[in-house]
């Protein structure tokens, strides 16, 4: 067991008698882990400002488009308190969002942390996220995801059809990572007792730990056209050849493997439906849903 980890099992132990406390006005700090996302990012963080996130803290791996120049903007106005510029092509995801974390732990004394992707809209009914965190004894809430279907021509924000699981793809000839596969929920957590986040923020490891099913839902806008699914899946691939571990990013290495086979254009028609969209939203694999929409009428323009 590394020194770092036994360190963290120590603050665990210290912290264990407030983990599962009420917290009246939580402190909540976002962590965003992007990379040529300017096409998404300043929507993301007004959303997520609206929604009652406290501050951000941003790490920009190698963008080469106006990402920065976003991140500037929004650290010059208060909202985001830290960026940092990680210029490793090794893709470490969990070592460098677990970075981010103890930062929002030790730095900005988050009470809460949530760890979401740029193509990441985290919605609370109630209007504000922190009403759910201020109520809850657990220190881990799991929050579904919702992919939303890219509709060509509107900004993603105007999106307003949302898509079911299909669990026959092949019936539909769709790809094994269709934006019609089954989503692994979301967590969101508690800074006492945390040790570890997984790959992909899907799960997290408290000391000790108390789930509980949210209310919270993540709008996903992972699929945004075929021009940004074809360079964020050759980016992501080539940096996971890099990554030494194997486990994670599944999906980027079965469409990085078709990209070098030539058959990752073609790929798209399956990812998402298109050729056979009437047959799914017949049998209610889309469906209307237009409760982002709604939230940005209401925020006002910049």
């Amino acid at each position: 067991m590394d020194m770092f980890l036994l360190q963290k099992i120590g603050v665990a132990l210290v912290e264990c008698f407030k983990t599962f406390c009420y917290t009246s006005s939580p402190q909540l700090i976002m962590t965003l882990l992007v990379k040529n996302e300017e096409g998404m990012l300043e929507e993301n963080l007004r959303f997520h400002k609206a929604m009652g996130v406290d501050g951000f803290i941003v790490t920009d791996n190698n963008s080469t488009d106006r990402t920065p120049e976003i991140i500037r903007k929004y650290q010059q106005m208060g909202w985001i308190k830290e960026v940092i510029n990680e210029t490793a092509t090794n893709y470490e995801q969990k070592v460098w969002v677990d970075r981010m974390i103890w930062k929002a732990k030790r730095l900005y004394k988050a009470d809460w942390v949530i760890n979401a992707d740029a193509d990441e809209l985290w919605y609370a009914p109630s209007g504000n996220l922190k009403e759910e965190l201020s109520h809850t004894h657990a220190n881990v809430l799991n929050c579904k995801m919702r992919s939303l279907y890219p509709e060509d021509g509107k900004p993603f924000w105007l999106w307003h059809r949302a898509v079911n699981y299909v669990p026959d793809q092949e019936r539909y000839n769709l790809s094994p990572y269709s934006i019609f596969e089954r989503q692994n929920k979301k967590v969101i957590h508690r800074t006492a007792g945390y040790l570890q986040i997984s790959m992909g923020n899907h799960k997290v490891t408290m000391f000790p730990k108390h789930s509980k099913e949210s209310t919270v839902r993540v709008y996903h806008y992972n699929i945004r056209g075929k021009q940004q699914f074809l360079e964020k899946m050759i980016n992501g691939g080539k940096q996971l050849e890099q990554h030494k571990g194997k486990h994670g990013g599944r999906h980027w290495r079965y469409f990085y493997r078709l990209y070098k086979e030539g058959k990752l254009e073609e790929e798209y028609e399956r990812v998402i439906g298109s050729r056979v969209f009437d047959q799914l939203r017949a049998d209610g694999y889309v469906y209307e849903d237009d409760t982002i929409c709604k939230f940005f009428e209401r925020l006002k323009p910049f």
